[in-house]
């Protein structure tokens, strides 16, 4: 018999037994990932799961975001499931199938859109979600293979390899346990990046002071010579498995020698390396037809695959959701 169960009828020891034993999992999608998006006061977690004979065979987990003030908030609302849902390796379509009705079901009157990012490949399930009417959208990723210092070293393009050298020279040092006041300072370089050059909306503090105090966290943070906070970096990791890139900035203007962007970053991907993760995940890297996509270019440097995992998504709403784009592109230009 197979049913959908809510997010407080899924046992705890089955989703962490199907988190280590799909082909899928990601942080995203367990049970402390649930209970931190649940935590944050301006998002609304949601979480679902499909059974078939008293097996766990699926989960979904996400969250409903919004932006900006009333008028861009209502046109702006989305459901986002990072990392693709968790799903067993013999799920069956019928099974994934009723996971994704029940979830367009009970978003439909709260998201104009849902969009799944995956981090995973999931061409093998492309059918049933086409079939449940969402469609796949490319988008690239890179992931670099950790399974020690050596490898990420042979990596580097030669380039990194200079920044890196030369950046351990000028006294770069990296904190890989700093605290609040660092957090902050990070903060405010992170808000500065977004309105300057991503021209997206930040999270609220809010959300990087519970994310800090995660388990699965890790942060670290570049310094000058003299101890100024000049970069950082938040990954979030799946124990024994994956480290995630989640938020990176640097003041690579300003400490040109000291390269600090690359140097939490090559400072992560180590750490991953030490510690018996298997693969250093960026979390995106543009679209195909992104024609000189920097960031991507400049992941690519630290090594690694690049990866078409894709996105899938689904309109609720297509007369809001169409609507909502000649809105918020108007309410971007006025501002």
């Amino acid at each position: 018999m197979c049913k959908t169960v809510e997010v407080h009828e899924i046992k705890i020891d089955e989703w962490a037994k199907l988190v280590n034993e799909s082909p899928v999992s990601s942080w995203f999608q367990t049970q402390e990932a649930y209970s931190f998006f649940d935590s944050i006061s301006f998002l609304k977690a949601f979480a679902i799961g499909v059974e078939s004979d008293s097996n766990l065979k699926g989960v979904i987990v996400g969250y409903i975001q919004q932006d900006g003030n009333f008028a861009k908030r209502y046109f702006s609302r989305r459901a986002i499931v990072n990392g693709g849902p968790l799903l067993a390796q013999d799920i069956k379509e019928e099974e994934l199938s009723m996971l994704l009705t029940v979830l367009k079901n009970k978003l439909k009157s709260e998201a104009i859109y849902i969009e799944f990012r995956n981090y995973c490949d999931y061409s093998q399930w492309r059918a049933a979600f086409e079939k449940n009417g969402f469609s796949y959208q490319p988008h690239y990723d890179v992931h670099i293979d950790t399974p020690n210092l050596e490898s990420v070293n042979g990596g580097l393009n030669r380039n990194r390899k200079r920044n890196i050298k030369k950046a351990l020279e000028n006294g770069l040092t990296i904190d890989d346990n700093p605290g609040e006041k660092e957090l902050s300072i990070f903060y405010q370089q992170l808000q500065k990046l977004y309105q300057d050059k991503v021209k997206t909306p930040l999270y609220p503090y809010e959300f990087f002071q519970k994310l800090r105090n995660l388990p699965s966290s890790r942060f670290f943070v570049a310094k000058e010579e003299k101890g100024r906070v000049i970069g950082g970096m938040m990954c979030i990791a799946l124990e024994g498995k994956v480290l995630y890139a989640w938020f990176a900035c640097g003041e690579d203007d300003d400490y040109k020698n000291l390269s600090p962007s690359v140097m939490v970053n090559y400072a992560s991907i180590c750490h991953a390396a030490e510690n018996a993760f298997h693969t250093f995940d960026f979390m995106g890297a543009g679209k195909p037809d992104d024609g000189g996509y920097g960031v991507r270019d400049f992941k690519l440097k630290f090594g690694g695959k690049l990866l078409e995992l894709g996105r899938y998504d689904y309109i609720c709403n297509p007369a809001l959701y169409s609507l909502g784009k000649t809105v918020i592109s108007l309410l971007k230009k006025m501002k």
